[in-house]
């Protein structure tokens, strides 16, 4: 789950200056989940655009707004409203903003600014439990990573500033190397963290990473 949040209307405002007719892009999958950019959202946004002075030429809650190819294919199915706006407004995480943008010549605005991904703990509470770094250790640390859960981004914990099990940067908060040392204790599987693990290689994170699937 991306975790968005929509960014305040000012702001949006600002970025929209100069252009009068504008097209409303959601998306149908996380946007909506989160409550930033699904079907209400943009009937919301229809509504305030309108209330000062601006015109909505259309929209559109695309199935996945990642999607690059549905994404392009949606968009043509709204060619005179598309055709006619000076401006989109992508209420989608910033891979949607981008499927929208690669589809057009126009100008381009984020509704939302991305946060992290996340888990669902209950309908509108989410939690950060990935840090998307591409070396998963979760096997290792019984399904709880500790690249995100420490604040420090420990790989071998717990540090000594770790206090009677919790952490020294939010003592309210359990230590995340305590937790995964109990989980896999309760699964007898400590042996799992006998060998310590060696340095992330960052290098790669230099540029975009992709993936092509082998069919």
């Amino acid at each position: 789950m991306i975790v968005s949040r929509q960014k305040p209307f000012d702001e949006l405002l600002a970025q929209l200056d100069g252009s009068q007719r504008i097209f409303l892009v959601g998306c149908a999958k996380c946007a909506t989940v989160c409550k930033s950019g699904g079907e209400e959202e943009i009937w919301k946004m229809q509504e305030s655009l309108a209330a000062v002075g601006k015109e909505v030429t259309g929209s559109l809650i695309i199935d996945e707004a990642c999607h690059m190819l549905r994404a392009q294919r949606d968009l043509r199915g709204k060619k005179d409203m598309v055709e006619d706006a000076d401006a989109f407004l992508v209420l989608a995480c910033g891979a949607g903003v981008q499927s929208v943008s690669s589809s057009l010549d126009k100008k381009t605005v984020a509704g939302l600014d991305t946060l992290f991904l996340g888990n669902i703990l209950r309908f509108g509470q989410f939690e950060q439990r990935c840090s998307l770094c591409g070396t998963c250790l979760l096997t290792r640390t019984g399904g709880i990573c500790p690249v995100t859960a420490c604040p420090k981004g420990l790989l071998n914990g717990p540090c000594g500033g770790m206090d009677q099990g919790h952490c020294e940067t939010s003592p309210e908060k359990e230590c995340a190397w305590v937790q995964i040392f109990q989980r896999l204790q309760r699964q007898g599987a400590e042996a799992a963290l006998q060998n310590s693990v060696a340095p992330k290689d960052y290098s790669s994170c230099r540029s975009p990473r992709s993936l092509k699937l082998d069919r």
